[in-house]
């Protein structure tokens, strides 16, 4: 990538890996969190959920990476919330690279992220979850396309793809950006993607046309990039839960 760092203009990078694979890259290792993030991390008691985290961070770091052209351990993402104004939780954003959004997903052995000019957000969840209740979902998402996935055979996949592709638009912050939804069969994953139009390096299909939405199935990656890691294919994911929110 020759984007130098800091540039605008930098082609965005989105990245859907297991949590096992990131933490079998090279390039990563827990000792890349800056102090505030290993804090947080005290707090967690289920050690897979704990890897996970850490793998979504460490993805973020690697994407960041690669659209600067800066080693993942000079990049230095924060957190700020939108509501409370404070640091250290909410929206992750770059300090040194304001022209550039940032936004990171992690959901039972799977983590995500995506780094690019402008207002971007990702979501993954594993193809067995099904979100829920209805009412609940109507709640939160358009009631004639709850409507229209609930009529469906099987409504759960429907819905699955309805709630990532909130979770992406909410983490963009904007409803107007293009949005893709994609299916990782490799990793039993599926997958939406905010904003980063014609991002590179996703293991999955990346960007959308327009300011359409669009829905694909990908079971490899669309640009041809080396797998995050040499290891063993990923297992497969946890028991279904509830939507995450991350």
């Amino acid at each position: 990538m020759n984007a130098g760092p800091g540039r605008v203009g930098a082609a965005p990078v989105a990245l859907v890996a297991t949590t096992a694979e990131v933490l079998a890259h090279p390039e990563l290792d827990e000792d890349l969190l800056a102090p505030w993030e290993r804090r947080r991390l005290v707090g967690i008691r289920v050690p897979a959920r704990r890897d996970d985290v850490v793998a979504a961070r460490l993805l973020l770091r690697l994407c960041a990476s690669r659209a600067t052209g800066l080693p993942p351990r000079a990049v230095e993402p924060a957190q700020r919330c939108p509501g409370c104004g404070r640091d250290g939780h909410g929206r992750p954003y770059l300090p040194d690279h304001p022209g550039l959004g940032a936004s990171f997903s992690h959901a039972d052995g799977l983590a995500a992220a995506v780094v690019g000019p402008g207002p971007v957000g990702i979501d993954v969840e594993p193809l067995t979850r099904r979100p829920g209740p209805v009412p609940v979902l109507r709640r939160l998402l358009p009631h004639d396309e709850v409507d229209a996935a609930c009529a469906e055979p099987d409504p759960g996949p429907a819905l699955l793809r309805l709630w990532v592709r909130r979770e992406a638009l909410f983490k963009a912050g904007r409803d107007d950006v293009p949005l893709t939804v994609w299916t990782d069969l490799r990793r039993a994953a599926v997958v939406a993607l905010a904003g980063a139009t014609g991002a590179t390096g996703a293991t999955g299909a990346t960007g959308a046309t327009g300011a359409g939405r669009a829905d694909r199935d990908a079971g490899a990656a669309e640009t041809p990039v080396p797998p995050l890691s040499p290891g063993p294919a990923p297992s497969p994911p946890r028991s279904p839960a509830p939507p995450s929110g991350r």
